[in-house]
């Protein structure tokens, strides 16, 4: 590949030694279509034989944003009349998690700014995953009548204690710390050094020592004191019991389990629950691929189901944040639906070739 291939939505090109990818949606927060997910697994591909590239770095254009998530909006303005539209992006994005996972040459993730959703696909599973001061990190699919998805289930469920079921269900955001305790980063550095490590990798300088130089401790490991109450609250067989924990909570007047059993509540109670299914079955399985395998088969129903379009009309639309969900309580969502949700899908069922 040579020096610059670039698209309006994602620059790649050669930097000496590096091959760097830059999502260029800043506006949108950086959110990644499906034609940017083709470009960059392209990328990938072209460069996993090359030997003049040593290393590869991906980064998101302005200062808000690594990638806020996937092209929700195009997923909500075409999957009622063809849900086909959705099933070969989230595909093919899985499979580039894991070409990600599984690559050879450091990939390394600069997650400065927010990251959620597909960013977190485009980041976590890379060899070097790097923070900032001005990180904030999520997976709050929950809100939009979904659920952690490109891998997000196979590194919750790998998170201290039980902090990925807290994550995951109520799509909590975690700072530079936090995301380094739950095992979505390694290491942080602050935002004004990622020119010079940049450069220092365009020059050829080893990765690991180029970040030694300039990592740092961050600040307020949130995570770590909320530890016991996460896991009291979150040591059940339900989500519907998790909740019942944090109702028993909040009653003494504990401000974190009150704000979370309410974020819980406001999400799709199907998707709480499917979220807290497919962590814990997760934990059981052998990879990251059996994990994506399983969220595929949710992803696969998703746009013929009713709360993935009501979550995005009340966040994304029309904003006024009261999405009537179907059903409305937890309490309704039997074992059954969330089965149902997770059923095999015969020859659709995803595959990596």
């Amino acid at each position: 590949m040579n020096n610059v291939e670039s698209g309006d939505d994602v620059i790649i090109r050669v930097e000496g030694a590096i091959g760097r990818i830059t999502l260029n949606r800043p506006k949108a927060l950086n959110a990644i279509s499906y034609a940017m997910v083709k470009q960059i697994d392209a990328a990938l591909d072209a460069w996993c034989d090359d030997p003049a590239v040593t290393a590869v770095v991906i980064d998101g254009a302005g200062e808000k944003a690594f990638c806020a998530g996937g092209d929700i909006m195009h997923l909500y303005e075409n999957g009622r009349a063809d849900p086909e539209v959705g099933r070969p992006f989230w595909a093919d994005e899985y499979r580039l998690n894991s070409k990600i996972a599984h690559y050879p040459k450091p990939y390394i993730a600069l997650m400065d700014g927010i990251t959620m959703g597909g960013g977190v696909g485009l980041s976590v599973h890379g060899s070097h995953r790097i923070v900032t001061e001005r990180s904030m990190i999520a997976m709050p699919e929950v809100g939009i009548g979904f659920l952690p998805d490109v891998g997000g289930t196979h590194i919750l469920a790998k998170a201290p204690g039980h902090t990925g079921l807290y994550l995951g269900m109520s799509g909590a955001r975690m700072n530079a710390a936090d995301a380094i305790f739950a095992g979505f980063a390694d290491t942080h550095i602050p935002s004004k050094s990622i020119k010079s490590l940049i450069e220092a990798l365009a020059s050829g300088v080893d990765v690991d020592a180029a970040l030694k130089s300039i990592s740092t401790l961050p600040d307020a490991w949130k995570l770590v004191d909320l530890q016991p109450k996460i896991s009291t609250a979150f040591d059940h067989s339900t989500a519907l019991q998790c909740v019942a924990h944090l109702d028993t909570m909040a009653e003494t007047g504990d401000e974190w389990a009150i704000r979370t059993r309410d974020t819980i509540r406001k999400a799709s109670p199907t998707s709480v629950a499917a979220t807290f299914y497919a962590v814990r079955n997760a934990a059981t399985l052998p990879n990251l691929e059996a994990c994506l395998a399983v969220e595929y088969r949710f992803a696969f129903r998703t746009l013929i189901m009713h709360d993935f379009y009501e979550g995005v009309r009340a966040v994304l639309v029309d904003k006024d944040n009261n999405p009537k969900w179907q059903p409305s309580r937890l309490e309704d969502v039997t074992d059954e639906m969330i089965l149902a949700a997770f059923a095999d899908i015969g020859e659709r069922e995803w595959r990596l070739a």
